[in-house]
Formats: C-alpha cells, structure tokens, sequence
C-alpha cells in the first residue's frame, strides 16, 4: 500500500475511532448513546458493504500505467474492509448484548 492511501487510512481509521470515543463519553443516557453507536456502526457497516462490492465487481478503474500496483491496493483495500466489516459486527453485537443485560436487570 502506498504511503499516501496508509495515510489516508490511518487518518480516517483515526477519525472513526475519534467519533466513536466521543459518542461514548457523551453526557447521555447509556441506552440512548449504544442507540446512536449501534445507527451509526450500522450506517457504516453498510458503507463499506458497498465499498466491498465495488471493489469485487470491479467498478474501480485502475488506469492502465498502475494495474499491478492497484490490483495490489484493491486486494488489500479488499482484506480491510472485511476486517472492518467483522469489527463492525463484533461492536453491534456487543451493545445489543450489553443493552440486553441492562434490560434484564
């Protein structure tokens, strides 16, 4: 991966991580926050859902000059976004199953 989109990933993966800190640290209600964070994880989930399939479909355009190279960025953009997407899933199950337990009690 070149240093330009490691940047770019850093930063978002950053930016992300940020919101999601924030979202937690919010003065609101626990089951109100883990209603945002679970909206949001799943608006996301989505996105790269779709991120996912246009990069298996093909729809990215790789020019001609940087195939190889981009094959390379696509495959492992590819591999990310799986790992994203399982995170993604992992987190929601999460709060589902910590808003569960408080329902519970």
């Amino acid at each position: 991966m070149s240093k330009g989109s490691s940047n770019l990933f850093a930063f978002v993966l950053g930016a992300a991580t940020g919101a999601i800190l924030g979202i937690l640290y919010a003065p609101d209600k626990g089951s109100n926050t883990r209603d945002k964070l679970s909206y949001q994880l799943d608006k996301y989930k989505q996105q790269l859902e779709d991120l996912l399939e246009d990069l298996i479909n093909g729809k990215v355009e790789v020019s001609s000059m940087a195939k190889e190279e981009g094959q390379k960025v696509v495959s492992q953009a590819r591999q990310k976004a799986e790992q994203l997407l399982s995170d993604v899933d992992d987190l929601i199950g999460q709060i589902k199953s910590t808003e569960s337990n408080e329902i519970t009690e």
